[in-house]
Formats: structure tokens, sequence, C-alpha cells
């Protein structure tokens, strides 16, 4: 059995050593991706994906969730850049921030 001291040198050698990410890089990454951590959340996405935009309306008829439930989901992918909502009469019609989605895959693709 090895020691520990012998087993942090064989997998932590210093052979190779990659930077870290920027710290603002990094926290756009941590953003972004604690927007899509739940499952509802992608389902938003993906659903907002499909058209050019959607109200919270017909946001709810297609998942089994209460109207207060996908306005909170909503509310957080906003504040993520992800999603965006512009004010349409009575109701705010929502859709994909293409920027910050492109953004999501470059520093997903840079893990």
């Amino acid at each position: 059995m090895q020691t520990p001291s012998a087993k942090n040198k064989k997998c932590c050698g210093t052979e190779k050593t990659l930077p870290l990410p920027e710290s603002a890089s990094a926290e756009q990454l941590a953003k972004l991706t604690w927007a899509i951590a739940h499952p509802a959340r992608v389902s938003i996405v993906q659903l907002l994906l499909s058209r050019t935009s959607c109200v919270c309306g017909e946001i709810v008829s297609e998942l089994p969730l209460a109207q207060s439930t996908v306005s909170q989901h909503l509310k957080i992918l906003k504040e993520s850049g992800l999603v965006q909502g512009e004010i349409d009469g009575p109701r705010i019609c929502y859709y994909i921030n293409q920027k910050a989605l492109k953004q999501l895959k470059k520093l997903v693709a840079e893990l």
C-alpha cells in the first residue's frame, strides 16, 4: 500500500501545470451553469430555443409546474443573462440571449 505522500506525488506531479482560468471567466461560467442547474430551467431553455419567443403562460402550459414556480425559474434565468424578456402589453415575451448562450458554450468548451 502506498503512503499518502507517495500517492500524491503520483497523481499530482508537476510535469505539466495548466494555468487557472481568469476569475472573471470562472465567475461567468459559474453564473451561467448555475442558471441551468435545475431540470425545469433546462426545459425552459430548450423550449425557448425551439421558438423565437414565448410568454410565461405558454411556458406554464408546456411544463408540469405552477405559474409562480415557472416565474421564479424565469427570474433566475434572466438574472444570469441567458434569458431576456421584452414587455409586450400586459405580458412579457421571453427569449434566449444568443450572446450569453454562445458565451456559455465557449466557457464549457474551455473546461
